[in-house]
């Protein structure tokens, strides 16, 4: 029987992609200990717990059997939705595909610093737009990313010279400079980078994100939005402070 078939008969296609997800590091495995830090995490930051989907990264915990189903009914009561696990011995893979999750081996990614701005060579753009590729790793895009399109530097910084609309997201695995209005979605530290940063000439985003660290438009503060700022990690939490 054949298997080639034409896009009319076709239910689905696989692709590839870099989904904004976050990561939730566990430092214990008591279900109790993550339920009281995550209750003060909602009442702190409500808007973040609106079913959100995590990775639970098992990587800091030398231990062969987690509790596992215990921890995702912590997560989901507060909103969490666990989707794969990161990490840990056989039982640990074996209980995150009983459980239906998938699973990740542990990130060897390297770190980068804030200051590197490092690029690799252009991928394919939308007509009329331009992008040159910059020093090793990262990249430079010229012109405004549209609604709906995505440019990604998949292994090192990312430099926008134009806006990013409402609807566009711009991802990197270093740092997201943008040299206009920021309205779209900006992730930076894609695959980890806690050093990572973004910084752009008029904060107007939908989301921020910074080695999975979120902040949506609602949770930023007013007085920052329309001016230049530097976003980036300070104690685990994403701090958005203005560029002057």
């Amino acid at each position: 029987m054949s298997l080639n078939l034409d896009r009319a008969s076709m239910a689905f296609t696989f692709k590839g992609g870099m989904l904004p997800m976050t990561v939730m590091e566990l430092t214990s495995a008591d279900p109790e200990r993550i339920r009281e830090q995550l209750a003060g995490k909602l009442s702190q930051s409500p808007a973040f717990f609106q079913h959100t989907p995590v990775v639970l990264s098992v990587e800091k915990l030398d231990e062969p059997h987690l509790a596992l189903e215990r921890i995702c009914a912590v997560c989901r009561a507060h909103k969490l939705l666990p989707v794969a696990v990161r990490g840990g011995q056989e039982p640990v893979k074996q209980s995150a595909w009983a459980l239906g999750l998938g699973w990740f081996p542990p990130n060897e990614g390297r770190a980068r610093s804030l200051e590197s701005v490092e690029a690799a060579a252009p991928a394919d753009e939308a007509p009329g737009e331009a992008a040159d590729g910059v020093a090793s790793g990262g990249r430079i895009y010229r012109g405004t990313v549209r609604s709906g399109q995505q440019v990604t530097a998949p292994e090192g910084d990312l430099v926008v010279i134009g806006a990013v609309n409402a609807g566009a997201e711009v991802l990197a695995a270093g740092s997201v400079h943008v040299y206009g209005a920021l309205r779209g979605r900006a992730l930076a530290g894609i695959h980890g980078d806690a050093q990572a940063g973004i910084f752009c000439r008029e904060l107007r985003a939908e989301l921020l994100s910074v080695a999975g660290n979120y902040k949506r438009l609602e949770d930023i503060d007013p007085q920052l939005l329309g001016t230049p700022v530097q976003v980036g990690l300070r104690d685990a939490q994403l701090e958005i402070t203005t560029l002057t």
